[in-house]
């Protein structure tokens, strides 16, 4: 085997990068609006005591966190894990989320329109020429955190750095109302403290595998060779190479991604009734959109894919003039297609609901006056 060549990193550390993290936004939004729930542990999703142990959390407020809840937790578990007489349970309100989120949005493009909107509560700026003309880069942060404050009363943690992952990991290291900045001749000491799942792409089979390792922290990263993580996890061992020393070259990007999400699942037996069929479209239409309020899209395009039992497939489409976001409207549309195509005559062996035509929510071009 010839000697490796190991690919040379380069430091571009003249860009300043803010990421922006709402704080518990969902559940901050609801105690705004019902105060007297400052003091309670706020768990916003379905109550399990109403959906038969259905459900699962879309997040929790500091409070609940300290009990262990979490976002994409089973509702039921949490109602184990608080006290009855502390937890609430609040259905999401996405509509008041997404004026809220255009809000906070409008200041991002006071100081700059280079902005990467990654879901309703969070987002990269690349302020390196801002509107404002102001180079120091705390200061505008302390700015736009205050403005947030002032006109939404919501708080929110940020970090700030010369690129965006250094950016992404700050800005969880100070929750909540937290500005952290990473300098460069800091990053290498920041980056090795880190605990290994920090680092982007790690889940938990990866935490595994760099675990027999013995690799935990950064630190631990940052000993092995490029040579090494290449060979073990190709291009996604040099990207772990790349930020374990600081690197990560992409831009903030803001231009709109079209992309769809979808979900489908086979049967056997087949599908034979009405019912059944209805059933399954709307579990369907439910993952959709749990997957699309996760990266906080939303669509215009419905397909509906059917298959019978012959292995004959057939995809229908319904274009609408609004977005499709929960699993209502998805359902709803989806349950319109089956009554217009819908065929058990062979039986049905897959069903499929896929949403297109998808945009960040945070793109609706809402116009709404600001609070003071």
């Amino acid at each position: 085997m010839g000697e490796w060549l190991e690919i040379p990193l380069r430091y571009h550390t003249q860009r300043r990068i803010i990421h922006l993290d709402m704080d518990a936004f969902y559940a901050s939004v609801e105690i705004r609006e019902q105060p007297e729930l400052k003091t309670k542990a706020v768990v916003v999703g379905p109550d399990p005591r109403q959906t038969g142990g259905h459900g699962v959390v879309t997040t929790a407020n500091y409070v609940a966190r300290k009990f262990g809840v979490h976002s994409a937790m089973p509702a039921a578990q949490a109602l184990k894990l608080i006290p009855r007489e502390q937890l609430v349970f609040v259905p999401p309100h996405f509509e008041l989320y997404r004026e809220v989120s255009a809000q906070i949005h409008q200041l991002f493009h006071q100081i700059t329109d280079v902005v990467e909107p990654i879901s309703l509560d969070e987002a990269f700026l690349d302020v390196t020429n801002n509107k404002r003309h102001e180079h120091n880069t705390i200061k505008l942060a302390q700015w736009l955190q205050q403005q947030i404050l002032q006109q939404t009363h919501l708080t929110c943690s940020m970090g700030i750095s010369y690129n965006k992952f250094l950016a992404k990991v700050a800005s969880d290291h100070n929750k909540p109302m937290g500005r952290t900045i990473v300098r460069p001749e800091l990053a290498l000491a920041f980056l090795g403290e880190l605990p290994i799942e920090s680092f982007f792409g790690v889940g938990k089979k990866m935490q595994s595998s760099l675990h027999e390792l013995g690799v935990y922290t950064g630190h631990d990263l940052q000993q092995l060779s490029q040579a090494e993580l290449i060979q073990r996890y190709k291009k996604m061992g040099f990207m772990l190479y790349q930020h374990a020393r600081g690197v990560d070259d992409s831009p903030v990007s803001n231009q709109r991604d079209r992309k769809s999400i979808g979900k489908e699942t086979t049967f056997n037996p087949a599908l034979t009734t009405d019912e059944a069929a209805r059933r399954q479209l709307t579990q369907l239409s439910q993952q959709v959109a749990a997957a699309l309020q996760k990266r906080q899209l939303h669509g215009k395009v419905l397909v509906l894919k059917l298959r019978d039992a012959d292995f004959n497939t057939v995809t229908k489409r319904r274009s609408l003039d609004r977005y499709l976001y929960t699993a209502t409207e998805i359902s709803q549309e989806a349950l319109l297609l089956w009554q217009q195509f819908g065929d058990l005559s062979r039986g049905i062996r897959l069903l499929g609901v896929t949403i297109t035509d998808l945009f960040p929510v945070a793109y609706e071009n809402l116009s709404l006056p600001l609070i003071f």
